[in-house]
């Protein structure tokens, strides 16, 4: 079954290949560059999309008023410049004349406003958290905009950054409705102009870009293919350009290939398993509302054993949601060690007797299912007997939020600034809070970090977030990937962002 699948995967993937060259001769050879994915991406609306495979997607078709560099500092993109006020309170921001969207209607303040009041009010918006310290926006001039805040918000241009600054035509969405992820128009360097689920996702250069100068690459077709392997022999093939998500275990294949070029860099984000504590009828069970069974599952885990049975020792066992290269994260929590005879007296001291049967969700790909198959197997040794459930990427997704689950094992690609890993997921009613985690004191510490600009007194501020989440939350953190793409030595002028994703701008073929 999934020998075929993976032939399937690589037929569609060549013939796309085949059939991008036969329909479209316009192209010169090497202008069309073919990228593989790890998993087909959910909506392409910047307000309601939540993958990360989408946002190396949106990377080419919408841009954000702000962007970040390699050193993680943000740096102007439609936006020119920013003044906060001496209170904290409000964010005057200069924007970028001359731009325009892919339907050809300009980009200004009113467009501006547009976006950002569109992410805080859209129903179903993922972004609304994220800004949710704006109270208002105002056009100041057809090239300023002025964000007027509840309180001082210190991730805010960090948030900026990412899908909550992306820019949308208001004309189009307006059009569009609730259908605007099926045809976005943004304005970012690359339009948008197919979609086939699950085979491929094709863009082309648009001609209006502010930026076209440093655009090289007529047409980009990204394809789904949930087998590494397959993504790999097509990069090795000659039928992919660049892919992302290589297996730990294929690091010394693609190193040892004088045609491929190997990029590597630990994630901002994390991986870890979310468990349900509050969300649906699979949350009534011990190990959902007594925490001493929860972290009797911690101990039962072994991190740094996983990190080298499944992937080779390459990536970095982790605790918590920043890795342990970041400033913010917490030393006086580390990694716990496994200790089995502890986690069963904390099962005992619970009242659990007998092996305690747990549903746990697993996306489909080798590396997430190996990992859960070790977990499955370090757990039952303390006395869990987990029943995985390997379910396509999206379905998961769906039946994380419907609450279908009592483990899920699932990561989050990561964002700059610590909030961007942590509030959307641990404050009472965030919309990525699956698992219905709610405790005032949590919110509270979060409120404090989000209103001080001191590095400092944040960690300070994380500090009573760890104390509290880690021991009783609802996500265990359990490691952080290294970022991996591997590209053809035709790949020229590509640069690797510390948040994983896979920008365009700058990048020729040879």
């Amino acid at each position: 079954m999934n020998k075929t699948i993976g032939l399937m995967a690589l037929s569609l993937a060549l013939s796309a290949t085949v059939a991008g060259g036969a329909v479209a001769p316009a192209f010169a050879q090497g202008s069309h560059l073919r990228i593989g994915l790890a998993e087909d991406p959910d909506v392409l609306d910047p307000s309601l999309a939540r993958t990360y495979v989408g946002r190396i997607v949106f990377a080419s078709i919408c841009d954000k008023l702000f962007d970040i560099d390699e050193k993680l500092a943000i740096v102007p993109q439609l936006a020119l410049s920013h003044e906060t006020s001496a209170d904290g309170k409000a964010v005057t921001i200069k924007l970028r004349p001359g731009v325009k969207f892919h339907d050809g209607e300009a980009f200004d303040a009113t467009a501006a406003k547009y976006s950002l009041d569109r992410h805080l009010t859209i129903k179903g918006s993922f972004r609304k958290p994220e800004l949710g310290s704006v109270n208002s926006v105002d056009v100041v001039d057809p090239t300023t905009i002025k964000l007027n805040l509840k309180e001082p918000f210190s991730p805010l241009l960090a948030q900026l950054t990412d899908r909550a600054g992306m820019m949308v035509s208001p004309k189009a969405a307006e059009a569009a409705g609730d259908k605007f992820g099926l045809k976005p128009v943004c304005a970012g360097p690359y339009k948008f102009v197919e979609r086939v689920q699950q085979d491929r996702i094709v863009v082309e250069k648009f001609a209006d870009y502010w930026n076209k100068d440093n655009v090289f690459i007529d047409k980009i077709t990204y394809l789904p293919i949930v087998d590494a392997t397959v993504r790999l022999a097509n990069l090795r093939s000659g039928g992919l350009d660049l892919i992302e998500r290589v297996l730990a275990t294929d690091i010394k294949t693609v190193r040892e290939n004088p045609k491929l070029k190997l990029i590597a860099a630990v994630e901002l984000g994390y991986q870890g398993i979310t468990m349900n504590l509050a969300n649906g009828p699979k949350a009534n069970t011990p190990f959902g509302k007594d925490a001493r069974v929860r972290r009797a599952f911690e101990l039962s885990i072994d991190r740094e054993a996983l990190n080298q049975v499944v992937f080779n020792g390459e990536f970095v066992p982790g605790n918590q949601w920043i890795n342990p290269t970041s400033y913010y994260y917490q030393q006086a929590f580390p990694v716990p060690k496994r200790d089995v005879a502890k986690a069963k007296a904390l099962l005992k001291e619970a009242g659990v007797t007998g092996p305690l049967t747990l549903d746990f969700m697993v996306p489909n790909g080798p590396e997430t299912r190996a990992v859960a198959e070790v977990v499955q197997s370090m757990a039952a040794e303390a006395g869990f007997d987990l029943k995985i459930r390997v379910t396509e990427f999206a379905t998961s997704l769906k039946q994380g939020e419907d609450g279908d689950y009592q483990l899920f094992l699932i990561g989050w690609s990561g964002r700059s600034d610590p909030d961007g890993n942590s509030y959307s997921f641990q404050t009472c009613g965030s919309p990525q809070n699956n698992s219905k985690y709610c405790d005032k004191d949590v919110d509270a510490a979060h409120a404090e970090a989000r209103s001080k600009s001191d590095p400092a007194e944040r960690k300070k501020a994380y500090e009573k977030v760890a104390a509290k989440f880690l021991p009783e939350g609802s996500i265990l953190y359990i490691y952080h990937r290294r970022v991996l793409v591997a590209l053809s030595d035709k790949v020229e002028g590509y640069k690797q962002m510390p948040d994983g994703l896979v920008r365009v701008v700058g990048v020729k073929l040879k």
